[in-house]
């Protein structure tokens, strides 16, 4: 089985933590042709994106939330969904919530990062999208544990990528880290890292986006 993956991709991270939690036996394989669009990877994954999981020669699963939901079941120890529908339902609002509410506005300031050639009308509007998404976050999370409760489940898996992110590049943009003034996002965010394979993870990412940076 291997996980085709790009070690700065948020999605690509929160399947690694997965993989990490289950200690499943999977590959974590370079991108063919060094770049998603390319057609070494179209021929796998066609839609070009990242990650895909193949799990042989015949059967490639896309998208990161579908590929987790698979190891879940594949490898159900330890359990990353709790028992009840209800909670589960929970845990899968949340990860939906990562990917349509959080990822989107961060995303869309990623072609601004040069001051020189910013749009300041689109990062006034992608701060305040991100601001009022963050402040929703803070309301759901619980005061203590984890983000849909005590256990560790896919929710922290998925949020906690799109988290580095947004701590490290909210600031270049002039905006307040995501954590200041809401103190049970700061809480679950200092809790989330203890654990040991988002803290591995967590890692790769920040060799990753220090590498983009030129090093700096």
């Amino acid at each position: 089985m291997k996980l085709y993956n790009l070690n700065l991709s948020n999605f690509a991270t929160k399947c690694r933590i997965v993989v990490f939690e289950k200690g499943a036996n999977i590959e974590l394989a370079d991108i063919p042709g060094g770049n998603p669009k390319s057609p070494e990877y179209r021929k796998i994954n066609p839609l070009g994106k990242i990650p895909a999981l193949q799990t042989d020669a015949d059967f490639v699963i896309a998208e990161s939330e579908i590929i987790n939901e698979y190891l879940e079941e594949k490898f159900p120890s330890p359990p990353l969904l709790p028992k009840s529908p209800e909670d589960r339902a929970k845990v899968r609002f949340l990860t939906r919530f990562n990917d349509l509410y959080l990822d989107p506005p961060f995303r869309a300031l990623f072609p601004q990062l040069n001051p020189k050639t910013r749009d300041n009308a689109i990062v006034s509007a992608k701060l305040a999208e991100l601001q009022e998404h963050l402040d929703l976050f803070e309301k759901i999370l619980p005061a203590q544990g984890f983000a849909a409760g005590h256990d560790f489940t896919l929710a922290d898996c998925a949020i906690a990528p799109t988290m580095f992110f947004l701590t490290n590049l909210m600031p270049a943009f002039g905006a307040k880290p995501p954590t200041e003034s809401r103190p049970k996002l700061a809480a679950w965010w200092t809790h989330v890292q203890t654990r040991p394979s988002v803290g591995k993870a967590i890692g790769e990412m920040g060799v990753a986006l220090k590498a983009m940076m030129g090093g700096k």
